[in-house]
């Protein structure tokens, strides 16, 4: 029993302070590693009607039906055309697996927990609901996002009817 411990022990520290980081325009975000599956290259995608604009529909991913949402329209920002950089990230969250449409991967970085601040709070006692952090890497900043803010409840509930 200890042994099964160590291991998940050593497999979540090997994860501490890890995040994936990725491009939307001209600013670099980051998931937690520990949520990220994997990471695909943009595939066809079947529309479902009624959802959210940013939620583009949903994909097959060897015999697994995933909902992909556009990070670049859930934040606001002009829809671009898909390339050979865009990438589809896998995270598991509120207990379905979703894909986010990002312009491109960057890389996995390690950030230490002391080199990580809150947000600002911008309005009124509340700061940017999808930034759960700021990463700090040299002269840079990486927003780290809270992957379940990128889905509200109602959402979750609407795509995992959907598949």
């Amino acid at each position: 029993m200890a042994e099964i411990y160590n291991s998940l022990e050593l497999e979540e520290d090997t994860q501490k302070d890890r995040y994936l980081t990725f491009v939307i325009g001209n600013e670099c975000y980051g998931f937690e590693i520990k949520h990220v599956t994997e990471i695909i290259g943009i595939q066809a995608i079947t529309e479902i009607p009624e959802l959210p604009e940013y939620v583009k529909g949903i994909i097959n991913l060897r015999g697994k039906i995933i909902p992909v949402m556009d990070v670049r329209l859930r934040f606001k920002q002009n829809p671009i055309e898909y390339n050979d950089r865009t990438c589809v990230i896998v995270v598991d969250v509120k207990e379905i697996s979703i894909g986010f449409i990002v312009d491109r991967v960057a890389e996995v970085l390690s950030i230490p927990e002391a080199d990580i601040v809150a947000p600002p709070q911008i309005h009124k006692g509340t700061g940017n609901k999808y930034i759960r952090k700021i990463g700090k890497v040299g002269n840079e900043v990486k927003l780290l996002l809270d992957c379940d803010m990128l889905l509200a409840e109602q959402e979750a509930v609407e795509l995992s009817e959907v598949i």
